[in-house]
């Protein structure tokens, strides 16, 4: 027994500094408020703003020097929609920056008085979505961190003269133990015991329906002033008194029983500073099986007949200490349990159509009419629908501009296809694959989900045939990587000074109107766990062939949804993507002297063509004409690179080391010109021209195939030992850099050799 006292003692402790339920007094909470104003000062839309970003952080954008970026960045959503969730939701980039850009707008006060509605097609997750949302938001208000307060009156009995003095109170709680059978104890004997048994008829205990913040129970014309003198941060001030993020401070008034019951008690004892002894603060609790701060609607949900909320009890207990039944009426509507909190609906069908034009004239007006007094409504308003049922928002058109509708398609980022494939089989699919066909499956199943023609990169890509053997015709594969949030690599010179920050945002538009139609989320499922089948075996690794040959032949029917000549075009990316692997794992190169060669470079191209110069990075005496321009540019460009591209280049190069590489990186940051990311772009495009021809005398000599079928065996000692530290250091550097097994890597190079990909690609590089 003493070891089970003890558990719960330790129980009880635990869950009381957890729920934090006891009232704190309002001087209390404004010292609070004082010492952390960014915690306090928050409505539900701040609260919510700052529950996406703890969860979700600032987002990592790959390319943060490019001058034509739109932030369109990789949010990490894990935290937020699949860790501690029964049913993990998985959001792709295009939706984690539409709803982070959003969610940004709470923060600067242009969220209220609408409704937000999230429309996808059946099998998106829009459920899914909005469950965990609300569930991530319950138990971020339960950290200190997600700390909101609403008010609570304690009305103190005696002070209103509904009491006796104490040791009266005493006696006749005593005498009324004695008429129950128990027994009498002098009123001194536990002063303890007797303070805990007065505690409730000591106070009578309001609570704030509507969940109003502290903050509103200081009358609007003394707020500011109030306000100016309570909080010693200057910094924050100037945000409070100027930000229209923080107007409902100064705008919002308490619900109508809060107004009441403070001018009752400023009647009666006319001593504000009595009222603001009775005004507590608490923690909110969000509960949404309860209704209380979160309600969510199911379209099957039956409409409550109710529509006024009274406590009889509560009321009669007022009347008496007010000695007036007309004073305070303590009465509101359901709206009221969710007003700084959250009301949602699921769907907008059966009766939640009608919930919804119920809402029309509380998001139009922010009050709420209840018997004869005006409720104050400032909720987040949220919906999930599909998008046959835009009709239901036909008929509001009335407040339709109060309507934000955010887009929940089906998954159009290949990377987070693959991420629901690993979910549901298992994190070790991934080793049955060799790399990148994961993804190119996740990429077939796409493109049944991505309109045929875009207009924004036909607009871009003026002559798509240039990448034909690595991408498809119809540009889909570069908007998959695009939509990924990557910029291939392949693009020419004059395609990636093109991609301009205009172009990019209509690109990413366009994703507004795609994701509804094509495989959904449950075929996707159905559809890969069919292939993992039919060709995942333990004695091989399933590889392009197989992607190629199931949804060819074996799934034949599959290919009415995917875009003709798509299935060829990945093969061809995949087999340019490979050879430039191999490449660069054969590929031997004295770092010192392309270093040196580029430093020389970034240095002659601030002189005209003729002159002779000292480097001041390498101390290298350079004879400044267009022969040396061109030796350089020819490496760094390609040797496809004719003259004017080349000038306009160099003065590009030029621009941007005047700019910014000198005055600010070097002379400023005080970084060695190799530091730089000029040089580090410089370098990067060097080296990969380079690498073109690198595979032709490895192809001329007959043994290295055979050498690389044998690599692990026996026989493979028997080979030239020149040839042997080739195929070792290619195999080890495919492991190495690229995520490829043993087995793997040989099959990679096999493949290379035996498609003879170094020919089909050679100059198109």
């Amino acid at each position: 027994m003493g070891n089970m006292d003890h558990f719960l003692s330790d129980l009880c402790r635990r869950i009381q500094d957890r729920e934090q339920r006891a009232p704190i007094p309002f001087m209390d909470y404004m010292e609070l408020a004082a010492a952390e104003p960014t915690l306090a000062f928050r409505n539900i839309f701040q609260v919510f703003h700052d529950m996406i970003t703890s969860y979700v952080g600032n987002g990592t954008d790959e390319y943060p020097e490019d001058p034509e970026s739109i932030n369109y960045v990789y949010y990490d959503c894990n935290r937020l929609f699949v860790e501690d969730t029964d049913h993990p939701f998985f959001a792709d980039r295009l939706f984690a920056n539409r709803l982070v850009n959003h969610v940004a707008s709470f923060r600067h006060g242009a969220q209220q008085n609408r409704i937000v509605i999230f429309e996808g097609p059946p099998g998106s997750g829009k459920s899914t979505f909005l469950n965990n949302l609300l569930m991530k938001f319950e138990h971020y208000s339960r950290t200190d961190e997600g700390a909101s307060y609403e008010a609570v009156w304690r009305l103190d009995k005696r002070e209103l003269g509904a009491l006796p003095d104490r040791e009266a109170h005493a006696i006749l709680q005593q005498l009324r133990s004695l008429a129950d059978g128990g027994a009498f104890q002098p009123p001194g004997a536990s002063p303890r015991d007797q303070l805990f048994a007065l505690s409730n008829a000591e106070y009578l205990e309001v609570p704030c329906p509507s969940h109003d913040s502290p903050l509103l129970m200081i009358p609007k014309a003394y707020r500011r002033e109030f306000l100016d003198d309570a909080i010693p941060d200057d910094a924050f001030k100037r945000e409070l008194f100027s930000d229209k993020q923080y107007e409902w401070v100064f705008r919002d008034q308490p619900c109508t029983i809060c107004m009441s019951l403070y001018q009752a008690l400023l009647d009666l004892f006319n001593l504000p500073s009595k009222v603001f002894s009775m005004v507590f603060a608490r923690r909110c609790q969000f509960n949404r099986r309860l209704g209380e701060g979160i309600s969510v609607f199911n379209p099957g949900d039956g409409l409550t007949r109710t529509r006024v909320i009274t406590n009889p009890l509560l009321q009669n207990q007022l009347n008496a200490i007010l000695r007036d039944s007309n004073r305070v009426k303590y009465l509101y509507s359901r709206y009221a349990k969710t007003n700084n909190g959250i009301y949602s609906l699921m769907d907008i069908k059966a009766h939640n159509r009608e919930r919804l034009a119920n809402l029309h004239g509380i998001i139009s007006e922010g009050v709420h009419k209840v018997e004869d007094i005006e409720e104050n409504v400032n909720s987040l308003f949220l919906a999930i629908m599909n998008p046959e049922d835009n009709k239901e928002l036909a008929a509001a058109q009335s407040f339709a501009d109060r309507i934000t509708t955010i887009k929940i398609p089906y998954v159009l980022d290949y990377a987070t296809e693959v991420k629901i494939y690993e979910h549901v089989f298992g994190d070790q699919i991934r080793a049955a694959f060799l790399p990148r066909v994961l993804e190119n499956f996740a990429k077939v199943i796409l493109s049944s989900r991505l309109k045929l023609r875009s207009e924004a990169l036909q607009d871009w890509i003026l002559d798509a045939g240039r990448y034909h053997l690595y991408c498809d015709e119809n540009l889909q594969l570069l908007k998959m990587d695009i939509y990924n949030g990557i910029i291939p690599t392949w693009l020419t010179e004059e395609d990636r000074k093109a991609f301009t920050a205009e172009r990019r945002r209509k690109i990413i538009a366009e994703s507004e109107h795609e994701g509804d139609k094509g495989f959904s989320g449950r075929d996707s499922i159905k559809i890969f766990n069919q292939f993992l089948s039919t060709y995942a075996k333990r004695d091989k690794l399933v590889n392009m062939g197989m992607v190629c040959s199931f949804f060819k032949k074996h799934r034949s029917g599959l290919m009415t949804s995917i875009p003709d000549g798509f299935l060829d075009s990945l093969l061809g990316f995949y087999n340019y993507t490979v050879l430039q692997e191999v490449k660069e794992s054969l590929y031997f190169y004295n770092e010192s002297s392309i270093s040196r060669e580029i430093q020389n470079y970034l240095f002659a191209v601030n002189f005209e063509s003729g002159r002779t110069e000292r480097c001041v990075y390498t101390g290298d005496e350079l004879e400044i004409d267009e022969s040396f321009f061109k030796s350089v540019e020819r490496r760094i460009l390609g040797s496809r690179a004719h003259g004017s591209l080349r000038l306009e280049f160099r003065r590009d190069v030029q621009t941007q080391y005047a700019a910014r590489t000198l005055t600010q990186e070097i002379l400023l940051d005080g970084k060695h010109i190799t530091e730089t990311e000029i040089y580090r772009s410089l370098h990067k495009r060097y080296l990969h021209h380079l690498k073109e021809d690198v595979l032709e005398p490895f192809l001329r000599n007959a043994n290295f195939r055979s050498a690389v079928q044998d690599y692990g065996l026996d026989s493979f000692k028997t080979y030239d030992e020149r040839i042997r530290e080739d195929v070792s250091m290619l195999l080890r550097n495919l492991q190495k850099n690229y995520a490829y097994g043993e087995q793997g890597a040989k099959d990679a190079c096999l493949y290379v050799i035996d498609n003879d990909l170094a020919r089909v690609f050679a100059g198109l590089q």
